[in-house]
């Protein structure tokens, strides 16, 4: 009988083991890149299918009585030959029409914008189409007589379309790709990861795709099916050489929150130059999933020189506004209480009562060159004085001049 202490001890050794694998297994990990060319597709266990050897290899199939003789151009064009010359079937486009087929059929190449003629007023004006229904193996009737697969049948749904059922030996599986997921600049952009797949440019580090020293932060998108949203773990990074670059990561990504399309996760570098270095520190980030091949990413950044902690800038500006904040309430104090002084003890109201008026007062009669200043409140009322008053105006004047004076307005 195991005691329940020593059953304990070694569950939680066994659960450091396993983490201690996955955690290696993921910073080891290289990236699942996107493959250099559009001829690849996911099959239905989401693992990825090179066909970029295939590209531009030619299935010939002779048609029937009265039938023009077909060809398929892997990942290229399908094509109709007669006597008439060749009528064009679609070509495959720059975008991915490579997906993963259903039942008996592994996967499905859809070929467009093939001859216009007598078929204007096809699908969205695409013109002539094709689909070509790809067989891992053999065909389900027949065998072909080549080691290189053969078009086992040609069915024409219209004279603007036609489906090709073609068998070949298909390519090995690679890595298990964990689809729908993305990793971009902006909440609704995938320069990063694009469906699981790390974008050229991000797989390893490359100087053009360097940030500069002055990048201190770098702000990181996620998003993921919601239903497999769950299977996201915690990023792990890793620096090389891991001496020089003090890199910290931040963000609802490392509190564990789960991506999803409607509502990303963010992923938040804080990094900063300690040494100089010619070439680019490499910071690779890797996120396991659950089931999947981990997704790992390479940022590069260039450090031309030593950046200063932004702490210290930080604590700077506090300290400047403090010390305003301080200055402010000392000045406010003084003011008010040079009014309370000059109104209460000086018996002074009006302009008079304000602290620092006079020493205005007298820089704006330097600045003028004369007589600008203001004139004490007894000298304004005495304009309104009653008409009997202007009567007598040698004697107002001399009373007038023998006053006091700041100035006149």
């Amino acid at each position: 009988m195991i005691e329940p202490s020593k059953l304990l001890r070694s569950l939680s050794r066994l659960r450091i083991v396993i983490t201690l694998v996955v955690v290696s297994r993921a910073i080891g990990a290289a990236s699942v890149v996107v493959p250099s060319t559009n001829c690849y597709a996911l099959d239905n266990s989401s693992h990825l299918v090179d066909f970029s050897s295939w590209i531009g290899h030619e299935f010939e199939y002779d048609g029937k009585m009265g039938e023009a003789d077909l060809a398929v151009r892997f990942c290229k064009d399908v094509e109709t030959r007669s006597n008439l010359g060749f009528v064009d079937f679609g070509r495959f486009d720059k975008f991915n029409y490579f997906t993963a087929g259903s039942g008996d059929v592994n996967f499905v190449q859809r070929f467009y914008n093939g001859d216009l003629r007598n078929c204007e007023k096809s699908y969205d004006k695409l013109g002539r189409t094709a689909q070509v229904n790809i067989i891992c193996g053999s065909c389900s009737k027949s065998k072909c007589k080549g080691q290189l697969g053969c078009i086992c049948d040609v069915t024409y749904e219209s004279p603007c379309r036609v489906l090709v059922e073609l068998a070949m030996p298909c390519e090995k599986q690679g890595p298990r790709v964990f689809e729908g997921f993305t990793i971009g600049f902006h909440p609704r952009s995938w320069e990063i990861v694009y469906n699981g797949l790390t974008q050229p440019g991000f797989e390893k580090s490359y100087p053009d795709f360097s940030f500069r020293t002055e990048q201190a932060h770098v702000a990181l998108y996620m998003t993921a099916i919601s239903s497999h949203s769950n299977l996201v773990q915690k990023p792990i990074v890793k620096v090389f050489p891991e001496k020089g670059l003090d890199v910290k990561l931040s963000g609802s990504a490392m509190t564990g929150r789960h991506p999803t399309t409607l509502s990303p996760t963010t992923l938040v570098l804080d990094w900063r130059c300690e040494t100089p270095r010619d070439s680019p520190y490499e910071v690779g980030i890797t996120l396991p999933v659950d089931g999947y091949e981990p997704v790992h990413f390479t940022l590069s950044k260039i450090c031309e020189h030593r950046e200063d902690k932004g702490g210290d800038a930080v604590q700077g500006w506090a300290v400047f506004g403090i010390l305003s904040c301080i200055c402010i309430i000392l000045s406010t104090f003084l003011c008010v209480g040079g009014l309370v002084y000059k109104i209460q003890v000086e018996r002074q109201g009006g302009l008079d009562a304000l602290p620092g008026i006079t020493i205005l007062s007298a820089c704006l009669e330097t600045v003028s060159g004369g007589r600008s200043g203001y004139s004490r409140a007894e000298e304004i009322n005495s304009a309104f004085a009653s008409q009997a008053s202007w009567e007598q105006a040698p004697d107002y004047a001399a009373k007038k001049s023998s006053g006091r004076t700041y100035g006149s307005i």
